[in-house]
């Protein structure tokens, strides 16, 4: 929620009646964005968006400043937001989408408060692997990180498993993080990690800088399978060079990441916020190779929850709502 503090600023020199001085309060904004964990993407470009807002955004008489949080991704994301515990947040468009209409992990638990700023980026699905291996049936019988229980990387591993004739039982489930996972395949204590981020990855790329890896590609039939039940996934590929070793292209699957927010949130800040995110990218590509992908003509791909009245004031502005 909204949280303010003032500051007083004290000018001298202004007469009413006798000679005094005038206390001027000034508002701070404070407004937070839940992001990911450190090996991912959404902390580095959730930060740099936070410096962008502070840098670029008063509102009347009030200085926002914007932070951004380490979390637990979007599953996680979409239960601050439903419990208006952070002010905006970023969240994968399938689970975004789970969160509003109450299914998969929030089934008959609707979020309905939750609202939509704009579409950043895809984010890619990217299976690292031990070398060697390089199809998804490899993995029986083999230890898979899909991250925490009940988050989207989980479903999705659960759904790519169905989609192969497999089950969970047919695989070692592991539950690390991003960070956790490359350094297990490090040691070799890990086969796999399913990882959903913008690519190149921090934590892949400083896996693959001291060891080599092999990126399993998720295409054919059961992809095909997939999509018919998840539509939100896309066809995607991962470049050749994207990371040290990996020389040829990897085709994947990638989902659209969402800035989303609540009901709540003032409409003149989520109007500024949503302003300035796509009037800085150019400042957001510097950070990170997947801000280059953030435009406010693909703002609203994949959007399937309501738009937040400042953010659609903004898109009808610009034109992109008529």
């Amino acid at each position: 929620m909204k949280k303010i503090i003032k500051t007083l600023l004290i000018s001298t020199g202004l007469t009413v009646g006798l000679a005094s001085n005038l206390v001027v309060a000034q508002e701070r904004v404070f407004f937070g964005i839940a992001t990911g964990g450190t090996g991912g993407t959404y902390y580095p470009l959730g930060g740099m968006l936070a410096q962008v807002i502070s840098n670029n955004t008063e509102l009347d008489n009030k200085k926002l400043s914007a932070t951004a949080e380490t979390g637990n991704a979007s599953v996680a994301n979409a239960s601050l937001l439903g419990r208006r515990s952070i002010e905006s947040a970023f969240v994968a468009a399938d689970v975004l989408n789970s969160a509003y209409n109450g299914i998969n992990q929030f089934k008959n638990k609707p979020i309905k408060n939750i609202r939509a700023l704009g579409a950043l980026y895809p984010e890619t699905v990217q299976l690292v692997a031990q070398p060697g291996l390089t199809r998804f049936e490899d993995l029986k019988g083999k230890s898979v990180s899909s991250g925490s229980p009940g988050s989207g990387q989980w479903q999705l591993l659960g759904d790519l498993l169905a989609s192969h004739n497999m089950t969970r039982k047919d695989i070692k489930e592991d539950y690390s993080s991003f960070s956790q996972s490359a350094e297990k395949l490090k040691d070799g204590n890990l086969t796999a990690s399913l990882i959903t981020a913008g690519s190149p990855t921090a934590s892949i790329v400083e896996l693959s800088n001291g060891h080599d890896i092999s990126i399993i590609p998720l295409t054919g039939p059961a992809i095909d399978k997939l999509q018919q039940s998840q539509p939100y996934y896309a066809k995607a590929v991962l470049p050749a060079g994207t990371y040290k070793g990996v020389d040829k292209d990897i085709e994947t699957l990638a989902v659209r990441a969402i800035w989303a927010t609540h009901a709540d949130l003032d409409e003149d800040v989520a109007y500024a916020v949503t302003k300035a995110l796509f009037e800085n990218t150019d400042t957001l590509a510097k950070v990170h190779v997947k801000g280059k992908e953030i435009s406010i003509q693909t703002a609203l791909e994949s959007v399937s929850v309501p738009l937040h009245p400042g953010a659609e004031r903004y898109y009808r502005e610009k034109g992109i709502i008529k």
